[in-house]
């Protein structure tokens, strides 16, 4: 804490002080905070010379933030911050330099600034997110400024923070989805095309396959069949018979 004179001087012991030495001690006071302003002004200056610019223009990376960099105009360095949740990219050649973690390298660059999230959905204002409840592994969140917009991934698939997308589950790192994974038989259809299935290894990880031109997958037989023996997909390949 810093204590000037002047802080003597009140109305019960003003009068006690002779003229001369108020005009000392207030102006030892103005000269102090004239002392201390030039000192924040100095450091900060210091600060800013820490970082040496490479070149006269451009953006820099910080050697240990990967969401801090440099902007440099004339040979004059600027400290900024990437928006909260989102890391600068060194490559980038947008006129915003950030993007979101799973698409830039920061390398050993692994400081980050305090988080800003404003709620559970949102750790971060911005950024994908995974549901709170660990064991939801299907459904994540894409937060602008702090405001949620919820998604779920496809069948079969689970949400993967490292890399931003819905990824097969034995390619996440996600173990506490267990409950989840209930056996399947072999033969579920594709949702929007008739000629494709998908089938469960180990009645547990599912994988796309498809049917040879001209057949559709048949839920009753789990096999590939005409489409004349599967009603809802008989009209799947009208388009080649218009073309003949």
């Amino acid at each position: 804490m810093l204590c000037y004179l002047s802080s003597i001087i009140n109305k019960e012991n003003d009068l006690l002080l002779p003229g001369r030495l108020k005009q000392e001690i207030l102006r030892h006071d103005s000269q102090m905070e004239q002392f201390l302003f030039t000192v924040l002004l100095i450091g900060g200056a210091a600060q800013g010379q820490q970082f040496r610019c490479p070149e006269k223009r451009g953006y820099f990376q910080d050697d240990q933030q990967c969401d801090k960099f440099y902007e440099c105009n004339d040979g004059i360095a600027q400290e900024r911050l990437c928006p909260d949740g989102l890391v600068f990219d060194p490559f980038s050649r947008k006129q915003e330099p950030c993007d979101h973690y799973f698409n830039v390298d920061c390398g050993k660059r692994l400081d980050l600034q305090p988080p800003k999230g404003l709620n559970d959905l949102c750790p971060r204002l911005n950024g994908f997110y995974a549901h709170p409840d660990a064991g939801v592994c299907t459904v994540f969140y894409a937060c602008v400024d702090s405001i949620a917009e919820e998604y779920t991934c496809s069948p079969g698939l689970w949400f993967d923070e490292y890399s931003g997308v819905c990824n097969w589950p034995e390619a996440t790192d996600r173990t506490e989805c267990q409950k989840e994974r209930n056996a399947l038989k072999n033969g579920f259809i594709y949702p929007d095309d008739c000629a494709k299935f998908y089938i469960c290894l180990n009645g547990v990880t599912p994988r796309e396959q498809g049917c040879e031109l001209g057949l559709v997958f048949n839920t009753e037989t789990t096999q590939c069949d005409t489409p004349e023996n599967v009603p809802e997909c008989k009209d799947y390949y009208a388009f080649l018979e218009e073309e003949n």
